[in-house]
C-alpha cells in the first residue's frame, strides 16, 4: 500500500512542476528554435536588421537579462602605453580550415525538436487541464509560473 501512495505523490509532483516550468519550457524552445536559424542577429555583408523582439528575446534566452550589452572593441595592441613605442604586432598562426559540412539537415532536426517540444508541452498542459479534478488549482500554478519568471526579470 505504500508504494502506491508513493507513485500518486511522485505522479502529482511531476504533474505541478511540469504545469508550473511549461511557460520556460515553452519560451526556451521557442527561442532557442529561432536561434538557430540565426534570426536574432545580423550577418556580414547582410542587410538583414533582426526585430528589436527577436533581439532582446535572445538575450533573455541567452544570457538572462532583456538588455543588450554594447560591443566594445578591444584595445589596439599598437596603441602607445606610457608614450612608449609599440613592438611591431605578431601574427597569428593561421586557423584550420573548418571542416566542410552542410549545417541545414542539423538545424532543421533541432527546428523540429523545438516544434515537438513545443506541441508535447502544449498537450501536457491541454491534459493537465482537462484531467484535473482541480482545476483551479491547475490555473493557479500555470499562472504562477508565468509571473514567477516575469517578477524575477523585474528585479
Amino acid at each position: 500500500m505504500k508504494s502506491a501512495s508513493t507513485l500518486k505523490t511522485v505522479r502529482l509532483t511531476h504533474h505541478y512542476i511540469g504545469v508550473f516550468f511549461a511557460p520556460t519550457i515553452l519560451f526556451f524552445a521557442i527561442t532557442g528554435g529561432l536561434q538557430m536559424f540565426g534570426l536574432h542577429e545580423t550577418s556580414r555583408g547582410s542587410t538583414y536588421t533582426p526585430p528589436a523582439i527577436l533581439v532582446h528575446l535572445a538575450q533573455l534566452h541567452k544570457k538572462g537579462t532583456l538588455y543588450v550589452s554594447s560591443k566594445k572593441a578591444p584595445p589596439s595592441p599598437s596603441a602607445k602605453i606610457d608614450g612608449a613605442k609599440p613592438d611591431a604586432p605578431k601574427s597569428p598562426p593561421p586557423a584550420p580550415a573548418p571542416p566542410v559540412s552542410n549545417p541545414l539537415p542539423m538545424k532543421v532536426f533541432f527546428a523540429a525538436t523545438a516544434l515537438a517540444l513545443v506541441l508535447s508541452t502544449c498537450t501536457g498542459l491541454f491534459m493537465s487541464w482537462k484531467y484535473a479534478r482541480r482545476k483551479s488549482l491547475v490555473g493557479y500554478v500555470l499562472l504562477a509560473g508565468i509571473a514567477c519568471p516575469l517578477l524575477l526579470l523585474a528585479l
